[in-house]
């Protein structure tokens, strides 16, 4: 069983909370929006593969890419930020799981056989949405995510 932590929308501050829950993580994948000095301390976490968000135009994240192609056992993985920029069919494209940041909001839904997830904000409160992170273990081909909302940040 491979456990991956994802996170999106940090904007530059990491919380002591998230970096809790990711902890024990085989993998994190970042979805974008990710802000200066948060990559290297998720990496002392796990290995660590991001995308730039629409946010992260310093001159920093030059190296990061817009998409990602992860493989993790049987499960292929597509990373971006934007849901609404995706530009291929994930189904015809053999894609198990579509992760993406971007809207702040925490969502886990199913189409046409492909999981997509949004981990929702790891960042600053916005739009007074919870705080959250999400936790997906992969085994075989079986693909198992939940939410981990940091209830007592919701208005911090």
């Amino acid at each position: 069983m491979i456990r991956i932590g994802l996170i999106s929308d940090t904007h530059g501050l990491l919380r002591p909370e998230a970096v809790d829950v990711l902890r024990g993580s085989d993998f994190i994948v970042h979805a974008g929006d990710i802000g200066e000095d948060v990559l290297e301390p998720l990496a002392t976490i796990a290995p660590v593969t991001a995308v730039r968000g629409n946010n992260d135009r310093a001159p920093w994240a030059a190296r990061i890419a817009e998409t990602e192609w992860l493989k993790f056992g049987d499960v292929t993985l597509h990373v971006l930020h934007d849901l609404a920029e995706l530009a291929i069919d994930p189904c015809a494209a053999g894609v198990d799981v579509v992760v993406t940041g971007h809207s702040h909001r925490p969502k886990i839904e199913r189409r046409s056989g492909v999981l997509y997830v949004n981990p929702g904000s790891a960042g600053p409160v916005r739009f007074n949405l919870p705080v959250s992170v999400a936790l997906m273990q992969v085994a075989g081909k079986e693909v198992t995510v939940r939410i981990v909302e940091l209830e007592s940040l919701r208005t911090a």
